[in-house]
């Protein structure tokens, strides 16, 4: 089966979790910015855990951002998610290249830096739900841990991961989300950390051949875990000419006329997927008539 997420529960419901395969939204995401390996890893995991996070909205409409902003020389990334398991993203700095880490892995960490990891929950509310967060690690799940501890004060553990092949293509990618319920026995809190504590990379587990379905029984095989629902998830962008056509307007009459001078065409590129929009200067004559400052 191809990318996809599995909403789980076990232990009688005192453990709700979540799995994913995302290798190919990664890859999308990576031919799309043309990503150095560090930063294929860094936002690949950011991803995956917007992807595992967006299932959990309620509407159909609603969305979350996550957005990292770092002292790295990534700067930072973003991505949105939406309750279908829709996701994309992009990083400010997509070419960073740092020397393995201590540990011979890609310095996701050295390319965030120190800075602040934030949450926006939009669900159709007047204002959007906002939760921040110092980076901790820069590692991302670890980040995404101490997030939900203390803004959500859900218990949780988080681990994500991407492989890089040779060639610098995605091998594997993914994740999981395991969240206790308030009511979780302390002696099942004990079992799932020693559980954690053993267990290997995502990665090494993916690269083994394991499905979303197979995390979920290797983490929570002693807890009857109960698969609830299957979610396909992919790199999709939503942007279109109209779109970009409204941010040009909003962009002004000033800034709209300095481009009208130069007597030619531009190009405008989605930030989000780097699909490129190109408007002719008549085009942007008609824009100018239609903008209001």
């Amino acid at each position: 089966m191809k990318d996809h997420i599995v909403r789980a529960t076990a232990a009688n419901g005192q453990i709700r979790a979540f799995a994913a395969d995302t290798r190919d939204v990664v890859e999308t995401a990576r031919q799309a910015h043309d990503l150095s390996p560090v930063m294929t890893a860094a936002l690949g995991r950011l991803l995956t855990a917007g992807a595992m996070m967006g299932v959990t909205l309620k509407g159909e409409d609603d969305f979350l951002t996550l957005k990292i902003n770092g002292s790295g020389p990534a700067k930072g990334l973003t991505v949105t998610a939406d309750a279908k398991a829709n996701v994309k993203g992009y990083a400010l700095v997509p070419d960073v290249m740092l020397p393995p880490n201590d540990k011979g892995k890609l310095d996701v960490s050295g390319a965030l830096g120190i800075g602040v990891l934030s949450v926006i929950k939009d669900m159709g509310l007047k204002d959007p739900y906002v939760g921040q967060v110092e980076l901790k690690t820069g590692e991302i799940a670890e980040d995404l841990t101490y997030y939900f501890a203390t803004s959500e004060q859900v218990p949780s553990a988080v681990g994500l991961g991407v492989l890089m092949n040779k060639d610098n293509t995605v091998r594997q990618a993914g994740g999981f989300i395991l969240q206790l319920m308030p009511f979780a026995d302390e002696k099942l809190i004990d079992a799932l950390e020693e559980k954690l504590r053993d267990m290997p990379s995502v990665t090494a587990l993916l690269e083994e051949g394991r499905t979303p379905e197979d995390l979920i029984t290797y983490l929570l095989g002693d807890f009857e875990p109960e698969i609830l629902e299957t979610y396909p998830t992919a790199f999709v962008c939503n942007c279109d000419k109209n779109r970009v056509e409204k941010a040009l307007i909003a962009v002004g009459k000033k800034d709209l006329d300095e481009m009208i001078a130069d007597g030619k065409p531009i190009e405008v590129k989605c930030q989000f997927c780097n699909k490129a929009y190109t408007f002719s200067v008549e085009e942007l004559k008609g824009l100018r008539k239609k903008s209001k400052t």
